[in-house]
């Protein structure tokens, strides 16, 4: 399949990102079936914004949840 870059609009701030061919070559392996909907910039910040998930945080539930029955 050939890929070429094609430029989007990001959804939260609406500027223009450009989709590379090389990001779509890696969506089309991972079998994403969407494009980015979201800017470089703006997918960073939204990452960044929600809590981090971390293994400790896990483990720490999991021995408040067993302690607790």
């Amino acid at each position: 399949m050939s890929f070429k870059d094609r430029t989007l609009i990001c959804r939260d701030c609406g500027v223009e990102f450009i989709f590379t061919a090389g990001e779509q070559e890696f969506y089309a392996q991972k079998g994403f079936l969407n494009d980015p909907v979201r800017c470089p910039e703006c997918r960073k910040a939204r990452k960044h914004a929600q809590p981090q998930n971390t293994s400790e945080d896990r483990r720490r539930r999991q021995r408040s949840r067993t302690s607790s029955a």
